[in-house]
C-alpha cells in the first residue's frame, strides 16, 4: 500500500450485493462482478446483470488492477472542511471493461497534471474496520 495524506470519510456498510467486493478489498484485491450467463462485467456489484438481467449468474472476480483515465476532474474547493485540496476524481477503465469512479494519486502529478487516456494502477488507502479503498496511480509499466 502507498501511503496518502488524506484519509476517506463514511464508507457505506456492506449489503447483499457488496459483502464479496468488500472482503476482497481487506486483501487488496480489485474485484469486479461478472455474469456467467452472458459474460458482461460491471462495477460496483448490483442485484441484476446489466448487461441480461440475469440476477442468477453474478459472481465477483479479481480483476488485473489495470487501467485508463477516462475523464477527470480536479477538486479545489472541499466538500468538507477536513478534505484537504486539491484532489482529483476520475473514472478509469479497467482493463477488463468496467467504469470504476476512483481518486487519482497524486493529486496533481507533475507539471502537465492528470491527462485523459493515462494509464492507471490501482492501490490501496486501509479502513480501520479492515477494508481498504481502491485508487488509482500512474502505471509504474512502460
Amino acid at each position: 500500500m502507498s501511503t496518502t495524506d488524506w484519509l476517506p470519510g463514511a464508507v457505506p456498510p456492506p449489503d447483499e450485493n457488496t459483502a464479496s467486493y468488500w472482503q476482497a478489498t481487506g486483501e487488496h484485491r480489485l474485484t469486479i462482478q461478472q455474469c456467467a450467463s452472458c459474460r458482461h462485467a460491471q462495477h460496483p456489484p448490483k442485484a441484476l446483470c446489466t448487461g441480461c438481467g440475469s440476477m442468477d449468474h453474478l459472481s465477483q472476480v479479481d480483476a488485473e488492477g489495470a487501467g485508463v483515465v477516462d475523464s477527470f476532474t480536479v477538486i479545489h474547493r472541499a466538500p468538507r472542511p477536513e478534505l484537504q485540496v486539491p484532489y482529483t476524481v476520475a473514472r478509469v477503465r479497467l482493463a477488463e471493461g468496467p467504469i470504476v469512479l476512483t481518486r487519482l494519486e497524486p493529486a496533481e502529478p507533475g507539471e502537465l497534471g492528470w491527462q485523459i487516456g493515462d494509464a492507471v494502477d490501482v492501490d490501496w488507502v486501509d479502513l480501520d474496520d479492515g477494508r481498504a479503498l481502491a485508487y488509482f496511480t500512474r502505471t509504474t509499466q512502460i
